[in-house]
């Protein structure tokens, strides 16, 4: 028992960290939402949500990368605990991302 609890906390504290970007699926947003906006609105709409989706990003790598070096020296991913953790909102980011670019597809622009 003694062997297995830190392996446990151990298994905790990593599997909690933030994840980096890259690893975070998109939400599903449906492309109809943007399909009565003229091409200049979605671009400039795509172009807004590419930026926030830029510093969420940046945002979240700092997160994960505070979290493996909290994790490593202490045991505890600190930005994750104190909020640092932007996954949710990166998910939805990257679903107006690919909506948008598919309401752009669609209508041609």
């Amino acid at each position: 028992m003694k062997k297995i609890l830190p392996a446990i906390l151990i298994v905790v504290a990593v599997s909690s960290c933030a994840k980096r970007p890259d690893a975070i699926a998109p939400t599903a947003f449906p492309a109809e939402t943007y399909a009565n906006m003229e091409c200049s609105v979605i671009d400039s709409n795509l172009a807004a949500e590419r930026a926030t989706l830029t510093t969420l990003s940046r945002a979240q790598n700092d997160a994960a990368t505070g979290d493996a070096f909290s994790v490593f020296v202490i045991g505890v991913p600190l930005a994750s605990v104190a909020g640092g953790d932007k996954e949710g909102l990166i998910a939805v980011s990257k679903g107006k991302v690919q909506a948008l670019e598919s309401a752009k597809i669609r209508k041609g622009c």
